[in-house]
């Protein structure tokens, strides 16, 4: 018997930290053709997600899939994100957080592809990268 993968209890448990400390939750995620996220926003096959409380509606970090409301644009989307293809969880403000890594069936999405899909916060932004501390590399750890 094969026991349930740990990623989306740390996933909820990175997510509550994040916001009981008054940090931003950020995902990073790795697209497929599962992913349902405004293409438009879709960078190299990633999209970077705020997922914090102020960000989103209907939150549900599930363990199959992450699912909630959210505005791009003035619009409300629905969007839709596998947890196996999610590569980070950080904080905006400090980068503190969690990096996984993806398995490789599921080809990620390019930029070109009308199905692709990586979010941002808007059109006119740029993907957030996670702080780095000074003096040193961020202090993400890598889950198997």
């Amino acid at each position: 018997m094969e026991l349930p993968s740990t990623k989306p209890y740390l996933l909820r448990a990175l997510w509550e930290w994040c916001c009981d400390n008054g940090f931003t939750p950020y995902l990073s995620v790795q697209t497929d053709e599962r992913t349902r996220v405004p293409r438009e926003f879709v960078r190299d096959g990633q999209i970077v997600l705020n997922v914090g409380p102020d960000a989103t509606n209907k939150l549900q970090i599930g363990n199959e899939y992450i699912e909630f409301q959210a505005r791009f644009g003035g619009v409300a989307r629905e969007l839709s994100v596998p947890v196996d293809r999610v590569s980070a969880i950080y904080a905006r403000e400090n980068g503190a957080g969690m990096v996984f890594e993806i398995d490789g069936e599921a080809q990620p999405y390019d930029d070109a592809s009308p199905e692709a899909g990586v979010v941002e916060n808007g059109p006119d932004e740029a993907p957030p990268e996670p702080p780095r501390p000074q003096g040193g590399r961020p202090k993400l750890q890598r889950i198997k």
